[in-house]
């Protein structure tokens, strides 16, 4: 299981980078650990794969200030488990992932953060998702795909997005390229 916390290590570094994240911003997560097994979505829940994936890429967000923000299953209505110090003044929900209903990568995100809390929406400004659990709902306006060189996790596809601005105004308008 070693193999899987290095390859979600690589695949945190990577999104960070190419998405330019910075410490305060929320990167969401979406994991199928039937799919990183290589068994299809929803069918084969592995904490132990979701514990060796959770801590390669929370070790590296947290290093870094960056918030993770878990996708729960569709069992839990794709709730997002976050820590409380991301979205102080959030409207939160009451409910607690297991493995079989909310997934086992939500289940250790609850487990392991200080303070999580529970949310029915979250406007992440970048998002991975390992074996194609749709973690689009869950980003911000506008969407771009990244192309990561680490696009597989176990035998899971692996793809990930950033979000930009809107841009307002027509052909004639201005924007600041920073905020790309």
């Amino acid at each position: 299981m070693s193999e899987l916390k290095l390859q979600a290590e690589k695949i945190a570094n990577e999104i960070i980078e190419k998405a330019g994240l910075i410490a305060g911003q929320i990167l969401v997560v979406g994991c199928s650990t039937s799919e990183i097994l290589g068994d299809k979505i929803g069918s084969n829940s592995s904490p132990d794969a979701a514990k060796q994936v959770f801590e390669g890429i929370y070790e590296v967000l947290k290093e870094k200030g960056i918030y993770l923000a878990a996708q729960c299953c569709e069992h839990l209505n794709r709730a997002i488990i976050v820590e409380k110090a991301a979205v102080p003044f959030a409207e939160t929900v009451n409910v607690v992932p297991q493995p079989k209903a909310g997934g086992s990568f939500a289940t250790q995100a609850y487990a392991h953060f200080d303070f999580p809390v529970a949310l029915e929406k979250i406007k992440a400004d970048a998002g991975i998702d390992i074996g194609l659990t749709l973690i689009g709902m869950h980003l911000k306006k506008v969407a771009v795909p990244v192309r990561l060189q680490n696009n597989k996790l176990g035998s899971a596809l692996v793809v990930a997005a950033r979000v930009r601005p809107k841009f307002i105004g027509g052909e004639r308008a201005k924007y600041d390229s920073k905020l790309m």
